[in-house]
């Protein structure tokens, strides 16, 4: 970006977990959807060591977007620095760094860089509606984080990962394809009252429906789903979660093998804080209340070179422009034929005491899966046992 006018904004807030606590929940990208609203999906490309390529499905504007992103990150500072390896119109350019710093009283500051360069008119309409974007997604990002990091006992404790898996004798395109068809499930599967289906885009999902809870109360909830038939998988995130969970992401996949197939539920959980032992209460569904420290904006510089208010910003952050290379051989499009990523285990450890909660949402979540699978399987056997016998 040296030489380029570039547009820099910093975004901060006061975080009441210690500053380990919310680097540990920043540094793992994977996860980024648990924390970021505007982000579906994130996966891993490749790594080497501190550094990472990603890609990452967004939703912003009512329209969902995939990038390629790089990551370098620094533990023993507690910074991450990230940049875009393809700019997306108007944005040319994008590089930025997530610092955290230890605060008193075992609180943390939490910043946020965003170092860019727009094309056109850097004070036309455009630009100003890019840096309207970066900012309002950089604030959401951290209410988010604030809010999961502060939670009691540490965020850890409310991240919930299992998942439901069946074997099925019939064909994998079958199976897929129920899983695709989701306006099938409402009748057939129980605890689905009613669903609404519409492609946001070809092989995107945008999915409304009321799911049935163990305890016989109905919720409304909607989900963005990216589908990726020649993979065989399907991944989503609920964009309207029900109470007690704060965020829900999923991957249904379907893996072929000599006998037939085995598909998989699998989910990702975050609890709402107030839901656990120890938690605030809260009336559910409404958002929870904010702590203390507003978001501050420390500087924006519009239009001047970037070395002339370099010492404005965090230190090491002058590095960034280094990391504008040029870019790599385009990746294929993930999901479409390439191989799967590595799949994240199944359950992290036991549940700990005192999980209610967490067994009301393994339970409800978990019935309605098996039961899809279950849907899934006798949809391919039967349609298997309809061929014609030679």
């Amino acid at each position: 970006m040296s030489g380029e006018r570039v547009r820099r904004l910093v975004h901060s807030a006061e975080v009441a977990a210690p500053a380990e606590a919310v680097y540990a929940l920043l540094a793992n990208a994977v996860r980024g959807p648990l924390y970021s609203p505007g982000v579906l999906h994130v996966e891993r490309m490749d790594a080497d060591g501190d550094r990472e390529r990603l890609r990452v499905w967004e939703h912003s504007g009512g329209r969902v977007r995939c990038s390629l992103w790089a990551r370098v990150a620094h533990p023993g500072e507690r910074r991450i620095e990230f940049w875009q390896l393809r700019g997306e119109a108007p944005i040319t350019s994008m590089a930025g760094q997530w610092t955290i710093e230890e605060a008193a009283g075992g609180r943390s500051v939490v910043s946020v860089l965003h170092e860019f360069t727009v094309a056109g008119d850097p004070l036309g309409a455009e630009a100003a509606r890019a840096a309207l974007a970066v900012k309002d997604n950089a604030r959401s990002t951290l209410r988010s984080v604030r809010r999961i990091a502060r939670s009691t006992g540490g965020w850890r404790q409310r991240v919930l990962t299992f998942q439901e898996s069946l074997r099925v004798q019939g064909p994998g395109e079958v199976v897929y394809d129920f899983l695709y068809r989701a306006t099938d499930w409402a009748g057939r599967v129980p605890q689905v009252r009613h669903v609404d289906v519409s492609e946001v885009s070809p092989g995107i999902q945008a999915v409304n429906y009321r799911l049935r809870l163990p305890d016989r109360t109905e919720r409304a909830t909607s989900s963005l789903r990216l589908c990726f038939p020649h993979a065989g998988r399907i991944v989503y995130k609920q964009t309207t979660p029900w109470a007690p969970v704060a965020a829900h992401t999923g991957e249904w996949s379907v893996l072929p093998d000599e006998h037939g197939v085995r598909v998989i539920a699998e989910h990702t959980v975050l609890l709402d804080e107030h839901a656990l032992p120890g938690g605030e209460s809260a009336m559910p569904g409404r958002e929870c209340p904010q702590s203390s420290g507003a978001d501050t904006e420390l500087s924006e510089a519009s239009t001047r070179p970037l070395e002339e208010s370099a010492a404005r910003v965090p230190a090491g952050a002058g590095k960034l422009r280094e990391r504008q290379r040029p870019e790599p051989a385009p990746l294929p499009q993930a999901g479409w034929g390439q191989e799967r990523p590595a799949r994240r285990p199944a359950g992290q450890g036991p549940v700990p005491e005192g999980g209610g909660v967490r067994e009301l949402v393994r339970d409800a979540i978990g019935q309605a899966s098996r039961t899809i699978l279950e849907q899934a399987g006798r949809h391919a056997e039967s349609a298997v046992q309809a061929l014609p016998r030679r």
